[in-house]
Protein backbone atom coordinates (compact mmCIF):
# COMPACT_ATOMS: atom_id res chain seq x y z
CA UNK A 1 0.00 0.00 0.00
CA UNK A 2 1.39 3.39 -0.93
CA UNK A 3 1.86 6.03 1.74
CA UNK A 4 0.21 9.40 0.99
CA UNK A 5 2.58 12.34 0.73
CA UNK A 6 3.40 13.94 4.07
CA UNK A 7 2.56 17.40 2.68
CA UNK A 8 -0.98 16.28 1.94
CA UNK A 9 -1.52 15.49 5.62
CA UNK A 10 -0.30 18.87 6.82
CA UNK A 11 -2.81 21.66 7.43
CA UNK A 12 -2.34 24.85 5.42
CA UNK A 13 0.25 27.24 6.90
CA UNK A 14 -2.35 29.65 8.26
CA UNK A 15 -4.04 26.99 10.42
CA UNK A 16 -1.04 25.15 11.87
CA UNK A 17 -1.64 26.79 15.25
CA UNK A 18 -5.24 25.56 15.34
CA UNK A 19 -7.01 28.55 13.78
CA UNK A 20 -9.51 27.98 10.95
CA UNK A 21 -8.12 28.13 7.39
CA UNK A 22 -8.88 30.97 5.01
CA UNK A 23 -11.59 30.67 2.39
CA UNK A 24 -11.02 31.56 -1.26
CA UNK A 25 -12.39 34.58 -3.09
CA UNK A 26 -11.65 37.10 -5.82
CA UNK A 27 -9.81 40.37 -5.22
CA UNK A 28 -11.99 43.28 -6.40
CA UNK A 29 -10.61 46.17 -8.39
CA UNK A 30 -9.59 49.27 -6.40
CA UNK A 31 -11.74 52.39 -6.77
CA UNK A 32 -10.67 55.38 -8.81
CA UNK A 33 -8.44 57.59 -6.68
CA UNK A 34 -10.73 60.56 -6.08
CA UNK A 35 -10.57 62.95 -3.15
CA UNK A 36 -13.51 61.14 -1.56
CA UNK A 37 -11.71 57.80 -1.82
CA UNK A 38 -8.73 59.28 0.02
CA UNK A 39 -10.95 60.14 3.00
CA UNK A 40 -10.62 56.57 4.17
CA UNK A 41 -8.69 54.96 7.01
CA UNK A 42 -6.06 57.73 6.88
CA UNK A 43 -8.45 60.46 8.02
CA UNK A 44 -9.72 58.25 10.85
CA UNK A 45 -6.15 57.49 11.91
CA UNK A 46 -5.38 61.23 11.72
CA UNK A 47 -8.26 61.89 14.10
CA UNK A 48 -6.96 59.15 16.40
CA UNK A 49 -3.45 60.62 16.28
CA UNK A 50 -4.55 64.13 17.32
CA UNK A 51 -4.55 63.53 21.07
CA UNK A 52 -2.51 63.96 24.24
CA UNK A 53 0.82 63.84 22.41
CA UNK A 54 -0.13 66.72 20.13
CA UNK A 55 -2.19 68.81 22.57
CA UNK A 56 -0.33 68.27 25.86
CA UNK A 57 3.07 66.59 25.67
CA UNK A 58 4.23 68.33 22.46
CA UNK A 59 3.32 71.82 23.73
CA UNK A 60 4.91 70.99 27.11
CA UNK A 61 8.17 70.21 25.31
CA UNK A 62 8.06 73.24 23.01
CA UNK A 63 7.03 75.67 25.78
CA UNK A 64 10.19 74.69 27.63
CA UNK A 65 12.70 74.07 24.82
CA UNK A 66 11.21 75.52 21.64
CA UNK A 67 10.78 73.39 18.54
CA UNK A 68 14.24 71.76 18.52
CA UNK A 69 13.08 68.45 20.03
CA UNK A 70 10.19 67.78 17.62
CA UNK A 71 12.44 65.68 15.37
CA UNK A 72 11.68 62.68 17.59
CA UNK A 73 7.97 63.01 16.74
CA UNK A 74 8.74 63.25 13.01
CA UNK A 75 10.86 60.10 13.24
CA UNK A 76 8.03 58.36 15.08
CA UNK A 77 5.52 59.25 12.36
CA UNK A 78 7.83 57.85 9.67
CA UNK A 79 8.20 54.57 11.60
CA UNK A 80 4.43 54.41 12.12
CA UNK A 81 3.85 55.00 8.40
CA UNK A 82 5.98 51.96 7.56
CA UNK A 83 4.08 49.88 10.10
CA UNK A 84 0.68 51.06 8.84
CA UNK A 85 1.44 50.06 5.26
CA UNK A 86 2.85 46.66 6.22
CA UNK A 87 0.01 45.82 8.62
CA UNK A 88 -2.44 46.86 5.89
CA UNK A 89 -0.67 44.53 3.45
CA UNK A 90 -1.87 41.54 5.50
CA UNK A 91 -5.44 42.86 5.72
CA UNK A 92 -5.63 43.61 2.00
CA UNK A 93 -4.78 39.96 1.32
CA UNK A 94 -6.90 38.25 4.00
CA UNK A 95 -9.49 40.72 5.28
CA UNK A 96 -8.26 39.88 8.79
CA UNK A 97 -6.64 42.23 11.28
CA UNK A 98 -2.91 41.86 11.83
CA UNK A 99 -3.55 40.68 15.41
CA UNK A 100 -5.26 37.59 14.00
CA UNK A 101 -2.32 37.02 11.68
CA UNK A 102 0.03 37.03 14.66
CA UNK A 103 -2.00 34.28 16.31
CA UNK A 104 -1.43 32.11 13.23
CA UNK A 105 2.32 31.90 13.94
CA UNK A 106 4.04 29.55 16.37
CA UNK A 107 4.27 28.97 19.27
CA UNK A 108 0.51 29.34 18.98
CA UNK A 109 -2.56 31.48 19.51
CA UNK A 110 -2.71 30.93 23.29
CA UNK A 111 0.87 32.12 23.80
CA UNK A 112 0.41 35.26 21.70
CA UNK A 113 -2.98 36.03 23.23
CA UNK A 114 -1.52 36.00 26.75
CA UNK A 115 1.57 37.98 25.67
CA UNK A 116 -0.39 40.78 24.03
CA UNK A 117 -3.03 40.85 26.77
CA UNK A 118 -0.36 41.43 29.43
CA UNK A 119 1.08 44.30 27.37
CA UNK A 120 -2.17 45.81 26.11
CA UNK A 121 -3.80 46.31 29.48
CA UNK A 122 -1.06 48.84 30.35
CA UNK A 123 -1.27 50.69 27.03
CA UNK A 124 -4.99 51.29 27.56
CA UNK A 125 -4.78 53.26 30.81
CA UNK A 126 -7.46 56.01 30.54
CA UNK A 127 -5.20 59.07 30.66
CA UNK A 128 -7.04 60.88 27.84
CA UNK A 129 -10.09 61.27 30.09
CA UNK A 130 -8.14 63.72 32.27
CA UNK A 131 -7.76 66.05 29.28
CA UNK A 132 -11.52 66.04 28.71
CA UNK A 133 -12.10 66.77 32.40
CA UNK A 134 -9.78 69.81 32.38
CA UNK A 135 -11.52 71.42 29.40
CA UNK A 136 -15.03 70.80 30.76
CA UNK A 137 -14.05 72.02 34.24
CA UNK A 138 -12.62 75.21 32.71
CA UNK A 139 -15.91 75.85 30.90
CA UNK A 140 -17.91 75.30 34.11
CA UNK A 141 -15.62 77.46 36.27
CA UNK A 142 -14.80 80.14 33.70
CA UNK A 143 -11.11 79.64 34.50
CA UNK A 144 -8.44 76.96 34.47
CA UNK A 145 -9.02 74.47 37.32
CA UNK A 146 -6.39 73.86 39.97
CA UNK A 147 -5.75 70.08 40.07
CA UNK A 148 -4.39 70.34 43.63
CA UNK A 149 -7.51 71.93 45.16
CA UNK A 150 -10.31 70.86 42.81
CA UNK A 151 -9.61 67.15 42.64
CA UNK A 152 -13.17 66.05 43.39
CA UNK A 153 -14.65 68.21 40.62
CA UNK A 154 -12.13 66.82 38.13
CA UNK A 155 -12.76 63.25 39.25
CA UNK A 156 -16.54 63.66 39.01
CA UNK A 157 -16.33 65.06 35.48
CA UNK A 158 -13.97 62.24 34.50
CA UNK A 159 -16.47 59.59 35.64
CA UNK A 160 -19.33 61.35 33.81
CA UNK A 161 -17.28 61.37 30.60
CA UNK A 162 -16.43 57.70 31.16
CA UNK A 163 -20.15 56.92 31.16
CA UNK A 164 -20.95 59.11 28.13
CA UNK A 165 -18.18 58.32 25.65
CA UNK A 166 -19.59 54.88 24.60
CA UNK A 167 -22.75 56.50 23.16
CA UNK A 168 -21.30 57.15 19.65
CA UNK A 169 -20.23 53.49 19.52
CA UNK A 170 -23.84 52.34 19.86
CA UNK A 171 -25.35 54.05 16.80
CA UNK A 172 -24.63 54.37 13.09
CA UNK A 173 -25.00 51.00 11.35
CA UNK A 174 -21.31 50.12 11.53
CA UNK A 175 -19.20 51.42 14.38
CA UNK A 176 -16.55 52.49 11.87
CA UNK A 177 -19.00 54.77 10.05
CA UNK A 178 -19.86 56.68 13.23
CA UNK A 179 -16.22 56.92 14.34
CA UNK A 180 -15.21 58.21 10.90
CA UNK A 181 -17.90 60.91 10.89
CA UNK A 182 -16.85 62.04 14.36
CA UNK A 183 -13.14 62.34 13.61
CA UNK A 184 -13.65 64.09 10.26
CA UNK A 185 -15.46 66.90 12.12
CA UNK A 186 -12.72 66.91 14.75
CA UNK A 187 -9.81 67.08 12.30
CA UNK A 188 -11.23 69.88 10.16
CA UNK A 189 -12.42 72.03 13.08
CA UNK A 190 -9.33 71.68 15.30
CA UNK A 191 -6.79 72.11 12.51
CA UNK A 192 -8.79 74.93 10.93
CA UNK A 193 -9.18 76.84 14.20
CA UNK A 194 -5.56 76.46 15.31
CA UNK A 195 -4.31 77.36 11.82
CA UNK A 196 -6.32 80.59 11.99
CA UNK A 197 -4.79 81.36 15.42
CA UNK A 198 -1.26 80.82 14.07
CA UNK A 199 -1.91 82.91 10.92
CA UNK A 200 -3.36 85.90 12.76
CA UNK A 201 -1.46 85.79 16.06
CA UNK A 202 1.75 83.89 15.32
CA UNK A 203 5.08 85.22 14.11
CA UNK A 204 7.38 84.03 11.36
CA UNK A 205 10.06 83.34 13.96
CA UNK A 206 7.77 80.93 15.81
CA UNK A 207 6.79 79.11 12.61
CA UNK A 208 10.44 78.69 11.59
CA UNK A 209 11.41 77.55 15.10
CA UNK A 210 8.81 74.77 15.13
CA UNK A 211 9.16 73.64 11.51
CA UNK A 212 12.96 73.50 11.72
CA UNK A 213 12.61 71.37 14.84
CA UNK A 214 11.24 68.50 12.76
CA UNK A 215 14.67 68.30 11.08
CA UNK A 216 16.92 68.99 14.11
CA UNK A 217 17.90 65.32 14.39
CA UNK A 218 19.93 64.49 17.48
CA UNK A 219 18.95 67.53 19.58
CA UNK A 220 18.47 66.62 23.26
CA UNK A 221 17.73 68.56 26.48
CA UNK A 222 20.72 69.40 28.67
CA UNK A 223 20.54 69.53 32.46
CA UNK A 224 21.08 73.32 32.42
CA UNK A 225 17.85 73.88 30.46
CA UNK A 226 19.49 74.35 27.06
CA UNK A 227 19.30 72.10 24.00
CA UNK A 228 22.39 70.38 22.62
CA UNK A 229 22.63 68.82 19.16
CA UNK A 230 24.61 65.69 19.96
CA UNK A 231 25.85 64.82 16.42
CA UNK A 232 27.07 68.39 15.81
CA UNK A 233 28.74 68.58 19.22
CA UNK A 234 30.57 65.31 18.57
CA UNK A 235 31.57 66.50 15.07
CA UNK A 236 33.13 69.63 16.58
CA UNK A 237 34.89 67.61 19.29
CA UNK A 238 33.00 69.30 22.12
CA UNK A 239 32.40 67.74 25.52
CA UNK A 240 28.76 66.75 25.85
CA UNK A 241 26.91 68.34 28.79
CA UNK A 242 24.89 66.26 31.24
CA UNK A 243 21.44 65.48 29.87
CA UNK A 244 18.16 66.15 31.68
CA UNK A 245 16.84 62.63 32.34
CA UNK A 246 13.34 63.77 33.37
CA UNK A 247 12.95 65.73 30.14
CA UNK A 248 14.24 62.73 28.19
CA UNK A 249 11.44 60.68 29.75
CA UNK A 250 8.98 63.33 28.57
CA UNK A 251 10.44 63.10 25.06
CA UNK A 252 10.13 59.30 24.95
CA UNK A 253 6.53 59.77 26.05
CA UNK A 254 6.00 62.22 23.17
CA UNK A 255 7.53 59.67 20.80
CA UNK A 256 5.15 57.03 22.14
CA UNK A 257 1.93 59.00 21.68
CA UNK A 258 2.79 61.16 18.67
CA UNK A 259 0.71 59.78 15.85
CA UNK A 260 -1.35 56.91 17.20
CA UNK A 261 1.14 54.71 19.01
CA UNK A 262 1.17 51.38 20.79
CA UNK A 263 -1.03 48.51 19.70
CA UNK A 264 -3.70 51.07 18.78
CA UNK A 265 -1.63 51.52 15.61
CA UNK A 266 -2.94 48.12 14.45
CA UNK A 267 -6.48 49.56 14.29
CA UNK A 268 -5.57 50.61 10.74
CA UNK A 269 -6.38 47.00 9.78
CA UNK A 270 -9.94 47.21 11.12
CA UNK A 271 -10.48 50.48 9.26
CA UNK A 272 -9.09 48.97 6.03
CA UNK A 273 -11.49 46.05 6.44
CA UNK A 274 -14.55 48.13 7.21
CA UNK A 275 -13.78 50.60 4.45
CA UNK A 276 -14.08 47.54 2.19
CA UNK A 277 -10.56 47.81 0.78
CA UNK A 278 -8.88 44.75 -0.70
CA UNK A 279 -10.37 41.53 0.64
CA UNK A 280 -11.81 43.45 3.60
CA UNK A 281 -15.10 43.86 1.80
CA UNK A 282 -15.60 40.08 1.80
CA UNK A 283 -15.38 39.41 5.53
CA UNK A 284 -17.93 41.90 6.88
CA UNK A 285 -17.87 44.47 9.68
CA UNK A 286 -18.72 44.93 13.35
CA UNK A 287 -22.30 46.27 13.49
CA UNK A 288 -23.42 48.87 16.00
CA UNK A 289 -26.06 48.01 18.59
CA UNK A 290 -28.56 50.37 16.93
CA UNK A 291 -28.85 50.43 13.15
CA UNK A 292 -26.54 47.48 12.46
CA UNK A 293 -29.14 44.85 11.63
CA UNK A 294 -28.09 42.42 8.89
CA UNK A 295 -24.35 43.05 9.27
CA UNK A 296 -21.96 40.30 10.33
CA UNK A 297 -18.26 39.48 10.64
CA UNK A 298 -16.73 36.26 9.33
CA UNK A 299 -14.69 34.12 11.73
CA UNK A 300 -11.72 33.84 9.36
CA UNK A 301 -10.32 35.66 6.36
CA UNK A 302 -10.83 35.28 2.63
CA UNK A 303 -7.83 35.28 0.29
CA UNK A 304 -7.28 35.34 -3.47
CA UNK A 305 -5.05 33.45 -5.87
CA UNK A 306 -2.18 35.69 -7.06
CA UNK A 307 -2.85 35.43 -10.80
CA UNK A 308 -1.46 38.15 -13.12
CA UNK A 309 -4.80 40.06 -13.27
CA UNK A 310 -5.17 39.80 -9.48
CA UNK A 311 -1.60 41.03 -8.96
CA UNK A 312 -2.37 44.10 -11.06
CA UNK A 313 -5.37 44.87 -8.85
CA UNK A 314 -3.23 44.14 -5.77
CA UNK A 315 -0.69 46.76 -6.76
CA UNK A 316 -3.55 49.23 -7.16
CA UNK A 317 -4.75 48.55 -3.62
CA UNK A 318 -1.25 48.95 -2.18
CA UNK A 319 -0.87 52.27 -4.01
CA UNK A 320 -4.19 53.41 -2.54
CA UNK A 321 -3.05 52.54 1.00
CA UNK A 322 0.25 54.38 0.51
CA UNK A 323 -1.55 57.43 -0.88
CA UNK A 324 -4.02 57.36 2.00
CA UNK A 325 -1.20 57.27 4.52
CA UNK A 326 1.28 59.58 2.80
CA UNK A 327 -1.11 62.29 1.58
CA UNK A 328 -3.74 62.22 4.35
CA UNK A 329 -2.43 60.67 7.58
CA UNK A 330 1.17 61.95 7.56
CA UNK A 331 0.32 65.60 6.65
CA UNK A 332 -2.62 65.74 9.07
CA UNK A 333 -0.49 64.27 11.86
CA UNK A 334 2.42 66.67 11.21
CA UNK A 335 0.11 69.68 11.09
CA UNK A 336 -1.64 68.41 14.22
CA UNK A 337 1.74 68.36 15.97
CA UNK A 338 2.99 71.67 14.60
CA UNK A 339 0.03 73.99 15.21
CA UNK A 340 -0.41 73.43 19.00
CA UNK A 341 3.39 73.58 19.32
CA UNK A 342 3.43 76.96 17.56
CA UNK A 343 0.69 78.27 19.84
CA UNK A 344 2.59 77.16 22.95
CA UNK A 345 5.84 78.76 21.71
CA UNK A 346 4.04 81.98 20.78
CA UNK A 347 1.82 82.34 23.86
CA UNK A 348 3.95 80.99 26.72
CA UNK A 349 7.34 82.26 27.98
CA UNK A 350 10.30 80.08 26.97
CA UNK A 351 11.19 77.74 29.81
CA UNK A 352 7.60 77.33 31.03
CA UNK A 353 7.17 74.19 33.15
CA UNK A 354 3.57 73.43 34.08
CA UNK A 355 1.24 70.58 34.90
CA UNK A 356 0.65 68.88 31.55
CA UNK A 357 -3.11 68.87 32.02
CA UNK A 358 -3.25 72.61 32.79
CA UNK A 359 -0.91 73.56 29.93
CA UNK A 360 -3.66 73.39 27.29
CA UNK A 361 -5.69 75.81 29.41
CA UNK A 362 -2.68 78.11 29.70
CA UNK A 363 -2.44 78.14 25.90
CA UNK A 364 -6.13 79.09 25.71
CA UNK A 365 -5.54 81.82 28.28
CA UNK A 366 -2.56 83.12 26.31
CA UNK A 367 -4.68 83.41 23.17
CA UNK A 368 -7.51 85.15 25.04
CA UNK A 369 -5.15 87.60 26.76
CA UNK A 370 -3.32 88.41 23.52
CA UNK A 371 -6.56 89.43 21.77
CA UNK A 372 -8.45 90.78 24.80
CA UNK A 373 -12.04 91.94 25.10
CA UNK A 374 -15.07 89.98 23.97
CA UNK A 375 -13.22 88.43 21.01
CA UNK A 376 -10.48 87.21 23.34
CA UNK A 377 -13.12 85.52 25.51
CA UNK A 378 -14.63 83.86 22.42
CA UNK A 379 -11.21 82.60 21.35
CA UNK A 380 -10.57 81.31 24.89
CA UNK A 381 -13.71 79.20 24.70
CA UNK A 382 -12.78 78.21 21.13
CA UNK A 383 -9.44 76.85 22.33
CA UNK A 384 -11.20 74.93 25.10
CA UNK A 385 -13.61 73.50 22.51
CA UNK A 386 -10.59 72.41 20.48
CA UNK A 387 -9.23 70.69 23.58
CA UNK A 388 -12.52 68.89 24.10
CA UNK A 389 -12.65 67.83 20.44
CA UNK A 390 -9.07 66.60 20.70
CA UNK A 391 -9.62 64.44 23.76
CA UNK A 392 -13.22 63.19 23.63
CA UNK A 393 -13.07 61.61 20.14
CA UNK A 394 -9.59 60.19 20.81
CA UNK A 395 -10.96 58.42 23.88
CA UNK A 396 -13.52 56.86 21.55
CA UNK A 397 -11.04 55.89 18.81
CA UNK A 398 -8.50 54.52 21.30
CA UNK A 399 -11.04 52.39 23.13
CA UNK A 400 -12.63 51.31 19.84
CA UNK A 401 -9.21 50.15 18.64
CA UNK A 402 -8.67 48.20 21.86
CA UNK A 403 -12.06 46.51 21.54
CA UNK A 404 -11.53 45.65 17.87
CA UNK A 405 -8.16 44.04 18.59
CA UNK A 406 -9.62 41.74 21.18
CA UNK A 407 -12.84 41.04 19.30
CA UNK A 408 -10.70 39.94 16.33
CA UNK A 409 -8.55 37.74 18.58
CA UNK A 410 -11.49 36.17 20.42
CA UNK A 411 -13.71 35.80 17.35
CA UNK A 412 -11.12 33.73 15.47
CA UNK A 413 -8.87 32.14 18.11
CA UNK A 414 -11.39 30.56 20.49
CA UNK A 415 -13.56 27.64 19.37
CA UNK A 416 -16.49 28.68 21.58
CA UNK A 417 -16.80 32.02 19.80
CA UNK A 418 -16.15 30.54 16.34
CA UNK A 419 -19.40 28.62 16.80
CA UNK A 420 -21.39 31.81 17.35
CA UNK A 421 -23.64 33.32 14.70
CA UNK A 422 -21.53 35.89 12.75
CA UNK A 423 -24.30 38.44 13.32
CA UNK A 424 -23.75 38.28 17.10
CA UNK A 425 -20.24 39.73 17.00
CA UNK A 426 -21.65 43.05 18.22
CA UNK A 427 -22.43 41.55 21.63
CA UNK A 428 -18.85 40.38 22.01
CA UNK A 429 -17.73 43.94 21.19
CA UNK A 430 -20.06 45.49 23.78
CA UNK A 431 -19.10 42.85 26.35
CA UNK A 432 -15.47 43.92 26.02
CA UNK A 433 -16.62 47.56 26.26
CA UNK A 434 -18.26 46.84 29.61
CA UNK A 435 -15.06 45.18 30.87
CA UNK A 436 -13.05 48.21 29.76
CA UNK A 437 -15.37 50.63 31.57
CA UNK A 438 -14.94 48.72 34.83
CA UNK A 439 -11.15 48.55 34.36
CA UNK A 440 -10.94 52.29 33.58
CA UNK A 441 -13.03 53.21 36.62
CA UNK A 442 -10.68 51.20 38.86
CA UNK A 443 -7.55 52.88 37.48
CA UNK A 444 -9.09 56.36 37.70
CA UNK A 445 -9.96 55.81 41.35
CA UNK A 446 -6.35 55.65 42.53
CA UNK A 447 -3.86 56.73 39.83
CA UNK A 448 -2.97 60.30 38.91
CA UNK A 449 -3.23 61.25 35.20
CA UNK A 450 0.47 61.94 34.67
CA UNK A 451 1.40 58.47 35.95
CA UNK A 452 -1.22 56.98 33.63
CA UNK A 453 0.11 58.76 30.53
CA UNK A 454 3.79 57.97 31.19
CA UNK A 455 3.19 54.27 31.91
CA UNK A 456 0.69 53.81 29.08
CA UNK A 457 2.80 55.63 26.51
CA UNK A 458 6.08 53.94 27.26
CA UNK A 459 4.66 50.43 27.50
CA UNK A 460 3.13 51.39 24.14
CA UNK A 461 6.64 51.87 22.74
CA UNK A 462 7.51 48.30 23.69
CA UNK A 463 4.20 47.00 22.32
CA UNK A 464 4.61 48.73 18.96
CA UNK A 465 8.23 47.61 18.68
CA UNK A 466 7.19 44.01 19.26
CA UNK A 467 4.29 44.43 16.84
CA UNK A 468 6.58 45.73 14.07
CA UNK A 469 8.85 42.68 14.27
CA UNK A 470 5.89 40.30 14.60
CA UNK A 471 4.14 41.86 11.58
CA UNK A 472 7.30 41.36 9.54
CA UNK A 473 7.30 37.67 10.52
CA UNK A 474 3.62 37.34 9.56
CA UNK A 475 4.08 38.93 6.14
CA UNK A 476 7.13 36.89 5.14
CA UNK A 477 5.62 33.64 6.45
CA UNK A 478 1.91 33.63 5.60
CA UNK A 479 1.66 35.76 2.46
CA UNK A 480 2.35 34.23 -0.97
CA UNK A 481 5.83 35.13 -2.28
CA UNK A 482 4.35 37.49 -4.88
CA UNK A 483 2.68 39.59 -2.16
CA UNK A 484 5.44 39.71 0.43
CA UNK A 485 7.23 43.01 1.19
CA UNK A 486 10.45 43.80 -0.65
CA UNK A 487 13.77 44.10 1.10
CA UNK A 488 13.42 47.86 1.54
CA UNK A 489 10.11 47.42 3.37
CA UNK A 490 11.49 44.57 5.45
CA UNK A 491 14.50 46.59 6.57
CA UNK A 492 12.31 49.63 7.27
CA UNK A 493 9.87 47.62 9.39
CA UNK A 494 12.67 45.89 11.31
CA UNK A 495 14.35 49.26 11.93
CA UNK A 496 11.03 50.70 13.13
CA UNK A 497 10.66 47.83 15.59
CA UNK A 498 14.17 48.39 16.93
CA UNK A 499 13.48 52.14 17.21
CA UNK A 500 10.40 51.67 19.40
CA UNK A 501 12.05 48.97 21.49
CA UNK A 502 15.05 51.29 21.93
CA UNK A 503 12.77 54.07 23.22
CA UNK A 504 11.19 51.63 25.68
CA UNK A 505 14.65 50.56 26.84
CA UNK A 506 15.75 54.19 27.26
CA UNK A 507 12.71 54.94 29.42
CA UNK A 508 13.40 51.89 31.58
CA UNK A 509 17.01 53.03 32.01
CA UNK A 510 15.89 56.54 33.04
CA UNK A 511 13.40 55.14 35.55
CA UNK A 512 16.06 52.88 37.07
CA UNK A 513 18.52 55.80 37.27
CA UNK A 514 15.90 57.91 39.02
Amino acid sequence: MSTPPIAAALPPPESRTGLPPWSAGELPAPPRRTARDLLGPGIVMAGASLGAGEWLIGPAVTARYGGALLWIAALTLLAQYIYNVEASRYTLYTGEGIMTGKLRLRPGSRFWTITYAVVDIWTMLPYQLAGVAVTLAAVLLGRIPNPATETELMRTITYVVLLLFPLPLIFGGTIYRMVKALVVVKVFFVLGFTLAIVIFLGSGKTVIDVLSGFFAFGSLPAADGSVVNVPMALWRGETLPALDLESLKLITTLAAIAGVGGLTQSTICAYIREQGWGMGGQVGAIPSAVGGRGLELAHSGTVFKPTPPALERWRGWLRLVRLDQWYVWIPASLVGLALPAMISVEMLPRGTVADRWVLAGMMAGGVGDRVGGALGQVLWYGMLLCGFLVFFPVVITTVDGFLRRWVDVTWTAFATFREMDPRRVRWLYYGFLLIYLVMAAIFLSFANPLWLVIVSANVGNFALGLSCLHTLAVNVTLLPPELRPGWGSRIGLAASGCYFLGLAGLTLYIVLQS
